[in-house]
């Protein structure tokens, strides 16, 4: 089942991403699927600087991978949109990063289709007017209690 929220504002899709690291609990894996310029460095940016990032928050568009090692954990954010050929993950060592104690953000997962790790939880961003529609769903048990953790914190906090 797919929840639904609507992010009027940069910093409502900021506040979404902290929702999402917390339910998250700082680990699993996360894909973030949307058109160029729907907010999926946005919502990262906000996972980050709510894990404790002070710095800034870029698209790994170039590196492919941006790791950020924080008190918490450590956060993998991957934008996979100029990757070609899904075997330069294996250049990568991308099964490295994928551990039990790591979150990792896969902007444009399809890129890596056959070596990506499932995601726990599927985020679907689209733009709707001035906003972003959000929608998100479960593949794992840790992603459906995450997903019921995220849209109880939604409506709790009514951001």
């Amino acid at each position: 089942m797919q929840q639904h929220y609507f992010a009027k504002d940069e910093t409502a899709m900021e506040l979404f991403g902290a929702a999402l690291l917390s339910a998250m609990q700082h680990q699993g894996v996360v894909y973030l699927v949307g058109d160029l310029g729907t907010g999926k460095t946005t919502l990262s940016r906000g996972v980050i600087r709510a894990a404790g990032h002070q710095g800034t928050v870029k698209s790994p568009t170039y590196t492919l991978v941006e790791p950020y090692e924080l008190d918490s954990g450590t956060i993998y954010h991957f934008d996979l949109y100029r990757l070609i050929d899904p075997e330069e993950l294996e250049f990568l060592g991308i099964r490295d990063y994928f551990t039990e104690d790591s979150l990792c953000l896969v902007e444009w997962p399809d890129k890596g289709e056959g070596l990506l790790p499932g995601a726990d939880m599927d985020v679907y961003l689209d733009v709707q007017g001035e906003g972003r529609s959000i929608r998100w769903g479960a593949n794992t048990q840790k992603g459906h209690q995450a997903a019921d953790i995220l849209y109880q914190q939604l409506i709790s906090a009514a951001i």
